[in-house]
């Protein structure tokens, strides 16, 4: 089996060191990583690494705004470093105004994308599965108004207090990667296996549908590459019990 993870989980040294970072990241056993910013590195410079130490791009969480106002050079660069799902890592939805505005934005951005072979997906937190206080949900806004990819953060459905095994089911044909995130919930988070989501439940709903698996940590508790080692190993467990 192979695992992703997302970037954020070691941002206590991407920023300074993204090439270490990556090279940490492989040696852990991570075959493929989730961008959460390019600190300043050419697209070039991005690939190189990425060859260095053979891990692939599987996405990249990324300011959808960049599309509007530099779509060419915005697509450029991802096409450079092999990114074909730009994931919108969250934005403001709490308004009617500024979900409509969304909504408006991602039905065009998305076929403009595709014909570049690249997804345009979204990334959840809590709240998305909450009603605003004009009164609609912005994760069924989404779904029923846009043709839009869904990277699910397991976890955060969890904290929503909703089934993140039945949104799997439910959402499978859009469904591109998911977040594989543990954590109490009250929405305090945790390596894996250390909190209360149903993370066996969730890997195996993932293995029987094919979804890749990013793993996201945030805690920095004592550091990020210690987080990610923790949660491979209970990947790598998972995966003998499970399998």
């Amino acid at each position: 089996m192979e695992y992703g993870l997302q970037l954020y989980s070691v941002r206590d040294i991407t920023e300074k060191n993204l090439e270490g970072a990556l090279s940490k990241v492989a040696e852990i056993g991570y075959s493929f990583v989730e961008f959460a910013g390019f600190f300043g590195y050419t697209s070039e410079e991005v690939s190189a690494m990425l060859a260095k130490y053979n891990l692939k791009t599987s996405g990249t969480h990324s300011n959808w705004r960049d599309l509007v106002t530099n779509f060419d050079e915005t697509v450029s660069y991802h096409k450079a470093i092999g990114n074909k799902h730009f994931i919108v890592p969250g934005t403001d939805l709490w308004s009617r105004e500024t979900m409509d505005e969304f909504i408006k934005y991602a039905n065009e951005l998305e076929p403009k994308l595709a014909e570049e072979g690249i997804s345009f997906g979204f990334h959840n937190h809590h709240q998305e599965f909450k009603p605003t206080e004009e009164g609609y949900i912005p994760y069924d806004e989404i779904v029923e108004k846009t043709n839009i990819k869904l990277e699910l953060d397991t976890y955060w459905a969890y904290v929503a207090g909703e089934d993140p095994v039945e949104l799997m089911e439910k959402y499978k044909d859009r469904l591109r990667f998911i977040h594989i995130k543990d954590g109490d919930s009250e929405g305090n988070g945790t390596p894996l296996g250390k909190g209360t989501a149903p993370v066996a439940a969730v890997y195996k709903k993932a293995i029987e549908l094919g979804i890749p698996m990013v793993v996201e940590s945030e805690t920095l508790k004592p550091t990020g590459l210690d987080e990610a080692q923790i949660c491979f190993d209970h990947l790598k467990a998972l995966e003998k019990e499970l399998l």
